[in-house]
C-alpha cells in the first residue's frame, strides 16, 4: 500500500507516493536521488545515513519515509554552496578532517544539529555529538578540532552581526 508524503526537502516542497515500510534513506536516495546519505550499515550504527528531520540529526536507514510528512528533512545539499561554504563544510576542508568522504555528511550534519542547539560546546559535547558517527579514514581527532573551529567561527559571526546592527 502506498501513502501519501508531504515534506519540504532542503527548503523544497516534495509530494509523493510511498510504500508505508520504505525507509527515508531509500525514499531520499531511490525515489528523489540525493545521494548524500549514504547507505552502509542499516542498523544505525556508523552515521553515514545521517540526514536532519526537524534539525535533528537522524539514522535515516532507521526512519520510515512516511514519517517525515509534515516535516522538514535537511541534507548535507541544504548547507553552503561551493563558492559559499557553510563554516562547518569550510573547517571541515582547511583542517582534512574528511579523507575519502564517505562518512562526511553526514559527521557535518550531526556537528550542524550539534552547534544549532549548542552554539559553545566542550571537546566532550561534540564528542558526544559526533558518537554516531564513524570514522575509518581520519580518526576522530581533526573532526571534533574542525566543529571546534566552525562554532568559535559561527558564535564570532553572530557577535560582528550584532555590533553592526546596533545605532
Amino acid at each position: 500500500m502506498k501513502l501519501q508524503i508531504r515534506f519540504r526537502l532542503n527548503g523544497k516542497e516534495q509530494e509523493l507516493f510511498a510504500e508505508a515500510n520504505l525507509t527515508l534513506l531509500d525514499l531520499l536516495r531511490e525515489r528523489l536521488q540525493v545521494t548524500s546519505p549514504k547507505r552502509s550499515c542499516e542498523e544505525g550504527e556508523c552515521g553515514a545515513c545521517t540526514v536532519l528531520v526537524d534539525g535533528m540529526a537522524v539514522n535515516s536507514c532507521l526512519m520510515l519515509g512516511v514519517s517525515v510528512n509534515g516535516r522538514s528533512v535537511e541534507t548535507i545539499e541544504s548547507l553552503g554552496a561551493t563558492t559559499q561554504l557553510h563554516p562547518l563544510q569550510k573547517h571541515f576542508y582547511e583542517m582534512a578532517a574528511s579523507q575519502c568522504g564517505f562518512c562526511t555528511p553526514g559527521m557535518i550534519l550531526a556537528a550542524k544539529s550539534l552547534l544549532d542547539r549548542n552554539p559553545d560546546p566542550t571537546v566532550d559535547e561534540v564528542k558526544d555529538g559526533l558518537s554516531g558517527s564513524m570514522c575509518r579514514c581520519t580518526g576522530y581527532v581533526k573532526p571534533i578540532q574542525a566543529v571546534l573551529a566552525a562554532a568559535r567561527e559561527m558564535r564570532e559571526s553572530l557577535q560582528q552581526a550584532g555590533r553592526e546592527s546596533l545605532p
